[in-house]
């Protein structure tokens, strides 16, 4: 069954995010792929629920000379379960490059509590702002099944980095 679900994750990343990926690596249950665009982006599975998140820095957006750092994230949610779940509310966990750390939460994403049908997928782009050149998110979704069932699902650990910052 492990085998199954990483050849499903692998797949999923090269899927979801339209370009090949040409290496993985993984950090725990958190697979890492640089994609051939130059790209990054992660992926966990946990609770039959795959999360990708693939972040992009927005140099023209920043403002470096005034601690302002753009970057925005594509999430894809997937449903491998038998059963249709809503994604009710998010936690995320923000950490700039100077170990500042937020805690955001709220209801559902960018103003919607979807559904998401077994097989099948949401997806969104968001942004975040840090005052730093680097930083990192993660977070989890707390989702309940159409059976009544509430439990939260990981977003992966995935890394902020400026153009600069990457060599």
């Amino acid at each position: 069954m492990f085998w199954q679900k990483t050849q499903v994750r692998k797949s999923f990343i090269e899927w979801a995010n339209g370009c090949k990926v040409i290496s993985m690596t993984s950090i725990g249950t958190t697979t890492g792929a640089q994609r051939s665009d130059g790209r990054y982006s992660w992926s966990v599975l946990s609770h039959d629920m795959s999360v990708s998140v693939a972040p992009l820095y927005h140099e023209g957006q920043s403002c470096p000379e005034q601690l302002y750092y753009y970057w925005s994230y594509h999430v894809v949610i997937q449903n491998f379960g038998h059963e249709a779940v809503r994604l009710l509310k998010r936690t995320w966990v923000i950490t700039d490059g100077s170990g500042h750390v937020e805690t955001v939460e709220g209801d559902g994403v960018v103003g919607e509590q979807p559904w998401i049908q077994p097989g099948g997928m949401f997806d969104y782009q968001s942004a975040c702002p840090l005052r730093t050149p680097t930083g990192n998110m993660r977070g989890w979704y707390h989702f309940e099944s159409e059976s009544g069932k509430t439990f939260k699902a990981r977003i992966p650990l995935f890394f902020l980095r400026t153009n600069e910052t990457r060599h």
